[in-house]
């Protein structure tokens, strides 16, 4: 015995049969709600646009005023290195080496007001994420691989370093 088979719903729809009534508005309220849906999933993708531009566009002004606020807190202390350069400037080199020091400190309470630090490392033990060998030396009164001499500062703000420091690194384990 051979089971019967069932022609699915779709291919009676191939037909050249007119369609019910009641079938025809059922297809014409799934086309309109069907339009509905792409219609809403457009907007929805224009308004995520809009949003991914304007939070590009917010990102860039913050990053921008931000640059500006440095900008104008580093000018004072260009002020004072080119009034120290000016030509009418005071010819005592305490004076200048007075004015420069100060100078110094202002850049430096600048870079901590943004979290910018320096550490003093001399005595310490070398850290390769910190800092960078740039020599060795020998001395037998400080614990081997300490920093000897600091040659340039390093920087940091909170665990990212900016600048390593470049340092001399006592070796102790040397042959020579």
């Amino acid at each position: 015995m051979k089971p019967e088979t069932q022609t699915p719903p779709t291919a009676e729809l191939k037909t050249n049969e007119p369609l019910s009534d009641s079938a025809a508005t059922e297809a014409d309220a799934l086309l309109k709600d069907l339009a509905d849906q792409k219609d809403l999933h457009l907007r929805l993708a224009a308004d995520f646009e809009n949003f991914k531009r304007r939070s590009r566009q917010e990102s860039e002004t913050r990053a921008a005023g931000q640059k500006e606020t440095f900008i104008r807190e580093l000018l004072p202390a260009i002020d004072n290195l080119e009034r120290a350069l000016a030509p009418h400037a005071s010819a005592s080199l305490q004076k200048f080496r007075q004015g420069v020091e100060m100078t110094l400190q202002q850049l430096r309470h600048l870079l901590t007001q943004h979290g910018v630090e320096t550490k003093e490392i001399a005595g310490q033990v070398f850290d390769p994420h910190q800092h960078e060998a740039v020599s060795e030396g020998k001395d037998p009164a400080k614990p081997d691989h300490s920093i000897l001499e600091v040659v340039q500062r390093g920087y940091s703000r909170g665990a990212k370093v900016f600048r390593p420091a470049k340092v001399v690194v006592n070796n102790l384990t040397a042959v020579k």
